[in-house]
């Protein structure tokens, strides 16, 4: 489904108000610029404290929907622990409390990781994020790679059996637990205070955030997507960059 034009380009995607919203946003390519490698991102020094006072603004209605692992979302954004939703919903905290992870365990990735070390090494450049319960092949510097990646992760994955999947993104390829999606972890925390009844905002740039992005068409919310994506995207709203996102942040944290 194409957005239509006249929505596509509404010049007020987000909010000038926040008073009962209850925002989703996803990291990488959203909150911050998109880097060569997952270690390389820069977070903006100002960013963490705006982030606590934005969930402040909507009494806690905020939640961090990214294919990161909750801990290295913590090492972003310390010394704060936001609610998130990481690996793309395999795991969840909710304010802050014990963290429920998906019934897989990461030592089924044993094999994987040493034969996507083994086949990373035969493309300099490219990186292998192990994210515990998920493996990321990043080729983003060597894009002539991504059929041979693609190839390597679909027999991994078929090997794998059951429970596991192939997630695919910008200049990169997962694998992590099947039956979990960013828009599932939308739908749970909507079900339950302080999500429950409010108006709906999702933020994503890449092809693992449509699903959030569908299940806030089908509530009646706002998808916003951040660029243009090699994809035909769902969301209904756009804004340029993740500049322009980090720059309504500081906007709606400063009013009083």
């Amino acid at each position: 489904m194409q957005p239509s034009t006249a929505v596509d380009n509404a010049s007020h995607p987000l909010p000038d108000d926040l008073n009962g919203w209850a925002l989703f946003i996803d990291i990488d390519g959203t909150l911050i610029d998109l880097a060569a490698t997952p270690e390389s991102i820069v977070v903006p020094p100002e960013l963490p404290l705006q982030l606590l006072k934005l969930s402040q603004k909507v009494d806690g209605a905020m939640a961090l929907v990214t294919g990161r692992s909750i801990a290295a979302v913590d090492a972003m954004f310390e010394p704060y622990h936001f609610t998130v939703a990481g690996l793309h919903g395999a795991e969840i905290r909710r304010e802050n409390a014990e963290i429920l992870r998906k019934g897989m365990e990461a030592a089924a990735l044993d094999k994987p990781r040493m034969v996507l070390q083994k086949f990373a090494s035969r493309w300099p450049g490219m990186v292998i994020e192990d994210k515990g319960l998920g493996l990321a092949v990043h080729y983003r510097q060597v894009p002539e790679a991504a059929i041979a990646a693609t190839h390597a992760v679909d027999g991994l994955v078929k090997d794998l059996g059951y429970g596991w999947k192939r997630q695919d993104g910008k200049m990169v390829i997962e694998i992590g637990p099947a039956g979990t999606n960013k828009g599932m972890a939308v739908a749970h925390f909507m079900e339950t205070a302080p999500y429950a009844g409010r108006k709906l905002l999702v933020m994503g740039d890449d092809l693992t955030d449509e699903t959030m992005f569908r299940f806030a068409n089908e509530t009646g919310g706002r998808s916003v997507r951040v660029g243009d994506p090699p994809f035909e995207s769902v969301a209904e709203f756009k804004v340029d960059s993740a500049d322009t996102v980090r720059s309504w942040i500081a906007t709606m944290v400063a009013r009083q």
